[in-house]
C-alpha cells in the first residue's frame, strides 16, 4: 500500500492533474491497484458538464497512465528525478462503459503485459463499485531529459 505522500514523491503531477489518491496493492513487476476519489470540487466538472457532471474519459486514461508509472517505478526500484520523465507512447482499444460522477471511487487495475527496449505495454481497467467504467491498453516509456 502507498499513501498520497509516497505517491507525491514518485509522480511529478500535482493538483489538478494528479489522479491517484492511494495505491491499494502492488504485485511487483506485474500489477497495481489504485484509487481516485472523485469529488464535485474537481475543476473539470465546471465545464464537463454543468448540468450533469461527468469525469472526462481522457482523465480516466491519464489515471491509468499514472498508475502504470507507479507500477514501473516500484518494479524497477527507481525514484524519479528531474532528469527522467515518464511519457505516454500510445493508447489502444480504449472503451468507455459507464460515466464516472462526483462521489464515485474510481479503482484502477493496471497490469504490465510486456516490456521491450524501454517501452512498457499495460492493460488498464477502471471500475466504480465493481462495474467497468473504462478499459484500454497503453504504451509508456521513460526518457531522460536534458
Amino acid at each position: 500500500m502507498m499513501d498520497i505522500y509516497q505517491i507525491l514523491k514518485l509522480l511529478p503531477h500535482r493538483y489538478p492533474i494528479l489522479l491517484v489518491d492511494r495505491v491499494l496493492s502492488v504485485e511487483k513487476g506485474k500489477s497495481i491497484r489504485t484509487l481516485k476519489n472523485v469529488t464535485v470540487n474537481e475543476p473539470f466538472f465546471t465545464g464537463h458538464f454543468p448540468q450533469r457532471p461527468v469525469m472526462p474519459g481522457v482523465l480516466m486514461l491519464e489515471a491509468i497512465a499514472q498508475s502504470a508509472a507507479l507500477l514501473s517505478f516500484d518494479s524497477l526500484g527507481l525514484t524519479p528525478d528531474d532528469d527522467k520523465v515518464y511519457y505516454f507512447a500510445g493508447i489502444d482499444k480504449a472503451r468507455f462503459k459507464r460515466p464516472v460522477e462526483p462521489g464515485d471511487q474510481l479503482v484502477m487495475d493496471v497490469e504490465l503485459l510486456r516490456s521491450r527496449a524501454g517501452i512498457y505495454k499495460f492493460k488498464g481497467v477502471t471500475r466504480v463499485e465493481g462495474e467497468i467504467a473504462c478499459e484500454t491498453e497503453i504504451l509508456c516509456t521513460m526518457r531522460t531529459v536534458a
